[in-house]
Order: structure tokens, then sequence, then C-alpha cells
């Protein structure tokens, strides 16, 4: 049997299994994110356990997508320390005896829940993640939609809610959504993440500016569904709130039939990512 690689490398933390689909996968081996040549030689380190025919990894970003370029998956700058600049396509490249693709998390995760999840059987749907922060895949027509690089979701500008006096957390744009409504900045006004779940106002306030984020794509895109994960969005009640403050921002225009559909969690729940990776791998093999 083929056996393929998955990568997530998140800015936190990193996954590395093996397998071929979500119901034939290893439990994950977890890498703490560090620098970027520890955390690599480690993963390196781990896919080499396995006789695998192709690595797929999903990343967090923003990097170059361009497979056109020399520079096809360096990290472009981001806060993550040490990291702008890394090549890390070419580095893995270099250091496996197998063909690797890479792509952003997100757009993993997205092409994970067509191939297997909440999207099967859509070709116009887009992935959302809400966690340290905000950031979409976006497929259209049944590919993934990308050009030098990923669409910036997150930095969508968004309207301040009423009362909201947070300055914002992104440290390019301050109050744009992620730095409204990305996990930092809920920590900024509420405080610990573990306090969240059961207080409405947390939902209230993520969910009013991811509305206006969502009714931005609903009238550009046009989506069949939109999945939505991440660690904010695990909050009880949160895709429920969702729907509801997206109904109220779209205005019934254009009115939508039935928001359980278009608004949805995960159908891989928390495997999207490593989902979406092991595709990638056979798509490259």
């Amino acid at each position: 049997m083929t056996l393929y690689g998955a990568v997530e490398l998140g800015g936190t933390k990193t996954d590395v299994a093996f397998g071929t689909s979500p119901d034939d996968i290893s439990e994950p081996v977890r890498i703490t994110t560090t620098g970027p040549s520890e955390t690599l030689d480690e993963v390196l380190a781990v896919l080499s356990r396995e006789p695998i025919a192709a690595v797929g990894v999903a990343s967090f970003g923003p990097m170059i997508l361009d497979p056109a370029r020399a520079d096809f998956g360096t990290m472009l700058a981001t806060p993550k320390p040490d990291w702008s600049g890394t090549p890390i396509y070419r580095r893995l490249v270099e250091g496996c005896a197998v063909p690797v693709t890479l792509d952003t998390d997100v757009n993993g995760a997205a092409v994970g829940e067509g191939r297997w999840g909440a999207a099967q059987g859509m070709s116009d749907y887009v992935y959302l993640t809400v966690g340290t922060g905000i950031g979409a895949g976006i497929v259209v027509a049944g590919e993934v939609l990308t050009g030098e690089r990923h669409p910036e979701t997150g930095h969508m500008r968004v309207n301040r809610l009423a009362d909201d006096t947070y300055p914002g957390g992104c440290p390019y744009h301050g109050d744009c959504l992620e730095g409204l409504a990305a996990g930092p900045s809920l920590e900024a006004r509420f405080g610990q993440p573990e306090t969240f779940a059961g207080n409405q106002s947390v939902l209230d306030l993520v969910c009013g500016y991811l509305a206006q984020g969502l009714a931005n794509l609903v009238y550009t895109v046009a989506p069949e569904r939109f999945i939505v994960g991440g660690g904010v969005a695990s909050l009880p009640g949160f895709h429920a709130t969702l729907r509801d403050m997206l109904q109220a921002t779209l205005g019934d225009y254009p009115a939508e039939s039935d928001l359980d559909l278009l608004v949805s969690p995960p159908g891989l729940g928390p495997l999207s990512g490593l989902a979406g990776a092991l595709a990638m791998a056979a798509r490259v093999a």
C-alpha cells in the first residue's frame, strides 16, 4: 500500500502523520514550532521513519505560492520570530528523497474538507479558521484560489461594533478583521480562553465581526458553503450565533434559504489540515 507523509506546520505546533486518508492516518507526532532550522530538522527526522511516496505540507504563512518562482514556498514577513524569509519548500525538498508539495494551512484544510469533509461534491466553498489568527482557503470552480500569494482574508477591513473601544491587535493594520476577532484580541478584552465558553459577549463580538467578513465573501465569491474551524470556532453556540449574525448582516440580500447549510463546522474536525496534506501528497506522487 502506498503511504504518504502529511505535515501541518503551525506557528505554535507542528503535526506530522502518515497515511492515505482521514480513515487511515497515524497518530500525529507533535513538534513544538521553535526556530525554523530546529523545527524543520525535527519534521524531516519524523518523515524518515516511514517508507513514503510523497509529502504534503500545509503551513502557516504568508508564503510565496507561485510555483514558477525560484523562491516558491519561502516565508514572507511574519510575526513569528526568525521565520521571515525561511525557504520552507527548498529545505524540505533538499531533506526528502520523495516529491514534496506545499500550500498554506487553510488551503490544505480546504482541500481536505473538499475531498472527505463538509464540502464533498461542492466546487465553490470557503474554509475559514478562527484561532490565533484568521485565514481562509477559497475554492472556486474546484481549484484553490491563489495568486502570487494567498488571499489575506483575515486582513479585510470591517466596521467597528458599537461600544468596542479595543484598538485592534494586528501589528500591521490594528483593527482589521484579524486584529479585532482573532484569539489574542479576544484575550485582551475577556481574559484567558478557558473563560470564553458560556460567555455570550465573546460570541456576539467575534461573530459580529466575522459576519461582516463572511458577507464580503458572499458578495465577491458566492460560495456554496463556509466551513468555519479553529479554536475560537469550537466554542459552544459559535456556529448558531454566526449564522444569526450573518443573516442580519446580509439583510436578506441575497436571501439565503438555509443558513445551516451555508455555515458549517468542519466535517473532519481537527484532521482537516492533515487530511488535505495527504490529498496534496497523493496528487504530487
